[in-house]
């Protein structure tokens, strides 16, 4: 199939005005890129006016939460009932445009979610699965995680991870604003710790995402060799400096404190009073590492309290409204979340997956247009919307 007269963005901000791709619609592939002529009786469809760029990658979501006020309103539901939510917010995260995740695990459900989605049981994005983050005693994510205290205890805690079948692994680095009695700004865990839990994930063949609010807990896991940080809210010029130099990733979840802050009278009264010290210098983080050079990658929380799935391309919105450009952000959750998810997507060349946005107008002057596309692609085939039979 040739798809042509078309806008296209190749997710590393190259547009072409008047462009053409081919897929073969049996490996899921794109053939060509630019300039495709038709082979035979090969269909061919006008895309005039419209844009096609990767299907987004949200390199943090949460399918086994779908926006409760709380964390405890999921905590004593079954496995069964858990992987139905699964079920459901991974179709819902495909339509919506996002065809492929970095899923931040909870019990040991994502990881049998993406060998579902994999085999075609289900309809989901490709999905880079962990199975439960780690955590100490009594912190951050601790009632669908990993408890560990040692350094011991975190490289039996990584090892079965990847026993299990993780594609990465998640640790808690500080305290979070959705688990009572835990504090955002402090450190977890131990230095010892931190390194044997880096080390060993290294060891097996993944890499290490930290949840880290604090500058502390940045700045630690940074110096044992972390490859990305998850929210970087607190952040001082310090830990900026080393994620730059350390080349790591930021994710920084705009949407997930925008969310609470403005649901505030339905949230519980210690996430909505933690998330009121955090938002605004949550914004002045991001800005200082976007204007720093560090590497961001979009990445949503969706699935913490009010940040439903579906919504996920709002992210993109957040990061042009606090200093990105539009094509830069596009790329941050296309291009640069593929290099992080480690997924072959997030570009449009010959052998990446054909895994499409189409979207009518022009994202590129107004990102709002990527929450309303005209049809989403998974390997060649529309799993949402419908094509434009324009000739």
């Amino acid at each position: 199939m040739i798809l042509r007269d078309a806008r296209l963005f190749d997710g590393r901000e190259e547009v072409t005005a008047d462009g053409a791709i081919r897929m073969d619609p049996e490996s899921g592939l794109i053939e060509a890129v630019g300039d495709a002529e038709p082979q035979g009786e090969e269909s061919v469809l006008s895309l005039s006016g419209h844009t096609i760029l990767p299907g987004l990658v949200d390199a943090h979501v949460h399918f086994s939460l779908s926006g409760q006020a709380t964390v405890e309103d999921v905590v004593g539901q079954s496995d069964a009932e858990l992987t139905l939510s699964e079920v459901k917010n991974a179709r819902t995260t495909l339509e919506s445009g996002v065809t492929s995740v970095r899923a931040m695990g909870a019990r040991d459900l994502d990881v049998v979610l993406k060998r579902a989605i994999d085999r075609g049981d289900v309809p989901g994005p490709r999905t880079l699965a962990n199975c439960r983050s780690i955590t100490i005693t009594g912190g951050h994510g601790h009632h669908l995680g990993r408890e560990v205290d040692g350094p011991t205890e975190c490289r039996r805690a990584v090892r079965e991870q990847v026993k299990q079948g993780a594609g990465f692994i998640k640790f808690m680095a500080t305290g979070g604003v959705t688990t009572p009695g835990t504090d955002p700004e402090t450190l977890a865990f131990t230095r010892e710790e931190l390194e044997a839990l880096i080390d060993e994930a290294h060891r097996r063949g993944v890499h290490v995402a930290t949840h880290a609010h604090g500058a502390e807990g940045i700045k630690a896991a940074a110096a044992a060799g972390v490859d990305t940080v998850e929210h970087g809210t607190f952040m001082d010029e310090e830990a900026i400096d080393m994620l730059v130099t350390n080349d790591v990733t930021l994710v920084p979840t705009l949407s997930a404190p925008y969310r609470i802050a403005r649901n505030a009278e339905q949230a519980t009264e210690e996430s909505s009073q933690k998330t009121s010290n955090v938002y605004e210098r949550h914004i002045e983080s991001f800005k200082r590492a976007y204007e720093a050079g560090v590497n961001i990658a979009g990445g949503t929380d969706v699935g913490t309290p009010f940040n439903y799935h579906g919504t996920n391309s709002t992210e993109i919105s957040f990061m042009v409204e606090h200093g990105m450009s539009e094509a830069e952000a596009i790329e941050a959750m296309t291009a640069s979340a593929a290099d992080v998810v480690g997924l072959d997507v997030g570009v449009l060349e010959p052998g990446k997956y054909a895994d499409l946005l189409v979207v009518e107008g022009n994202p590129l002057e107004d990102v709002s247009l990527l929450r309303e596309p005209t049809a989403v692609l998974k390997g060649g085939a529309v799993v949402a919307g419908e094509l434009p039979d324009g000739e």
